[in-house]
C-alpha cells in the first residue's frame, strides 16, 4: 500500500470512529448528566435513543445521497457538522439544547461512517481487505475503548470533555481528507435534472417520516407512563398511536418502489431475515447491559467515572482480543460455533449479574465484563461471516444496510428496556430485573445459535 492510501485510510479512520466513541462514552456520563440537570433515568435515557434513531434513518439516506451528490462532499460535511454540534454541545444551557446537539452530531458522524467504506473500497484497490479491516478496528476499538475514554474525561474536565474531545479527530480528518480523497466525478445529467419531488421519493421520504415518528410517539408512551407509575389514557393513545404508524410505515414499505427499510427483500430471503432478528436480539442484550452496568457502578455503588471507565476497559480489551481468535475460528469451522458459545457467555453473565449485590467485589463484576467482551468479539465477527453466508453476492449492499439497521434497532430496544425497568430513578432492585430479563434474552440466544445448523439444512434441502 503506497502512502498516499495509507493517508487516506487515516484520514477516513479518524472520521468514522467518532460515531461508535460518542455512541458509547456516553455510557458513563449518563448519572453525572442526571445530576446536572436534575433529571431522572428515563428523561435522560433520551441522550441515548435519540443518537442511535437519527443513525438508523441517516445512514441509509446519506448512503443514496452520496450516489447523487458524491462521497467526498458528504464526508466533509459530516466532518462540518460533527465539528459544529459537538462544540455547541459542549456549551449547552439546557437539556433540550444538548439533545438537539446530539441528534446533529448523530448525524454528521453517520455521514462519515455511511461514504467512508465506499470511499476505500473505490480508491484503495491494493489490498482492499486488509484496508477495510482496518477500518474495522477504528470502529469497534472506538467503541470498546468509548467507556474507559468518557470515564476519564468526565473524571478530570467533566461532561463537556466527552464533546471538546471530537474536535482534534474532525480537525486531523478534515484536514488529511481535504487533501487525500480524490474530488467526485461530475453530477450524472439524471441527478442534476432531478426534481424535488423525485428526489423525495428516491429517499422515501413518507417511510422515513412514518418510520421516525412511530418509534418516537411509541416510546415517549412506553417510557412516559412507567416514569409517571401509572397507565394513563394520554400515554395508552400515544403509545398506541405509534403502533399505528407504524403500522402504515411497514404497509408503505411492502408497496413502495424505492423503500426506506426493502421488507420484500427479509420476505424473499428468510436467511438474511434471521440473522437480521437474532442480531437486533444480541444488540438488545450487549446494549442494555453496556449502558446498565456504568449506572449500577455509579448509583448504586458510588464508584467514580473513572474508575467506571477502568473497570469498564476488561469488556473492550477482551472483545478487541476475542475478534481475531473468532476470525480464525469462523473460516475454520463456520459462525454457528462461535455463536453458540457466544450465546452460552451472555447467558451466564447475565445470572452472574443477578447474582450481584450493592458489596459485590470488583473482581465479580471483572469476570461478568469478561464474558461480555469475548462473547461481543465473537459475535461481532460470527453475524457478519453469519450474513455474507446467506446473502446473495447481487443484493450485499441492500444485506449490509439492514444489517447496520437491525444493530440501531436492538439498541433502541435495549436502551426501552432499560427505562421500562427504571422508571425514573435508576436502582439495584431494578437492575436485578434487568439480569432476569436478560437471562431469559441470551437463553433465546442460544436456541437461535443450536437452530442455526438445522435451519441450514432445511434450506439446503
Amino acid at each position: 500500500m503506497n502512502a498516499r492510501n495509507k493517508w487516506l485510510l487515516i484520514s477516513v479512520g479518524l472520521g468514522i470512529l467518532l460515531n461508535p466513541l460518542n455512541s458509547s462514552m456516553i455510557a458513563v456520563a449518563i448519572p453525572r448528566l442526571q445530576q446536572v440537570y436534575e433529571l431522572d433515568f428515563t428523561v435522560v435515557s433520551w441522550m441515548i435513543f435519540t443518537f442511535y434513531i437519527a443513525s438508523a434513518v441517516a445512514h441509509p439516506v446519506v448512503g443514496r445521497a452520496s450516489d447523487v451528490f458524491g462521497r467526498r462532499k458528504i464526508f466533509l460535511a459530516g466532518l462540518a457538522a460533527a465539528f459544529a454540534a459537538s462544540l455547541a454541545a459542549a456549551l449547552a444551557s439546557s437539556f433540550g439544547w444538548l439533545i438537539v446537539m446530539r441528534i446533529v452530531q448523530s448525524i454528521g458522524t453517520s455521514m462519515m461512517v455511511s461514504v467512508g467504506m465506499a470511499i476505500v473500497r473505490i480508491h484503495i484497490t491494493e489490498k482492499q481487505a486488509a484496508a477495510l479491516s482496518v477500518l474495522s478496528i477504528f470502529q469497534s476499538g472506538a467503541a470498546a475503548m468509548g467507556p474507559f475514554i468518557g470515564g476519564v474525561l468526565i473524571h478530570w474536565w467533566d461532561w463537556p470533555a466527552i464533546f471538546y474531545v471530537n474536535i482534534p479527530f474532525v480537525a486531523a480528518s478534515f484536514l488529511f481528507s481535504w487533501r487525500t480523497i480524490p474530488k467526485d466525478e461530475p453530477l450524472p445529467a439524471a441527478a442534476r435534472g432531478m426534481s424535488a419531488r423525485k428526489w423525495m421519493e428516491t429517499m422515501d421520504a413518507p417511510g422515513i417520516l412514518l418510520f421516525t415518528a412511530g418509534l418516537i410517539a411509541l416510546l415517549v408512551g412506553l417510557l412516559s407512563a412507567k416514569s409517571a407509575a401509572q397507565v394513563s389514557l394520554p400515554y395508552v393513545i400515544l403509545a398506541f398511536t405509534g403502533l399505528v404508524t407504524l403500522g402504515f410505515f411497514v404497509r408503505h414499505e411492502w408497496r413502495t418502489a424505492s423503500p426506506f427499510i426493502p421488507l420484500r427483500t427479509l420476505a424473499k430471503f428468510p436467511a438474511i431475515t434471521w440473522v437480521n432478528v437474532e442480531f437486533m436480539v444480541v444488540n438488545v442484550l450487549f446494549y442494555a447491559l453496556f449502558f446498565g452496568i456504568p449506572s449500577y457502578l455509579q448509583t448504586v455503588r458510588g464508584i467514580s467515572e473513572f474508575h467506571t471507565g477502568m473497570l469498564m476497559l476488561t469488556l473492550g480489551l477482551c472483545s478487541i482480543l476475542a475478534s481475531p481468535v473468532a476470525g480464525r475460528w469462523i473460516d475454520r469451522s463456520g459462525p454457528r460455533p462461535a455463536l453458540l458459545v457466544s450465546a452460552v457467555l451472555m447467558t451466564l453473565g447475565s445470572v452472574w449479574i443477578v447474582s450481584w449485590n450493592p458489596a459485590s467485589p470488583v473482581i465479580s463484576v471483572c469476570l461478568a465484563l469478561a464474558a461480555f467482551g469475548i462473547s461481543n468479539g465473537l459475535t461481532s465477527v460470527g453475524m457478519q461471516a453469519a450474513l455474507f453466508r446467506s446473502s446473495p453476492k447481487e443484493i450485499i449492499g441492500t444485506a449490509s444496510g439492514l444489517f447496520s439497521t437491525s444493530r440501531y434497532l436492538g439498541t433502541i430496544l435495549s436502551s426501552l428496556l432499560t427505562g421500562m425497568v427504571m422508571g425514573g430513578q435508576f436502582s439495584f432492585g431494578g437492575f436485578r430485573w434487568l439480569g432476569m430479563i436478560l437471562t431469559i434474552i441470551a437463553l433465546s440466544l442460544v436456541f437461535m445459535s443450536w437452530r442455526r445448523r438445522e435451519s441450514v439444512q432445511v434450506e439446503a434441502s
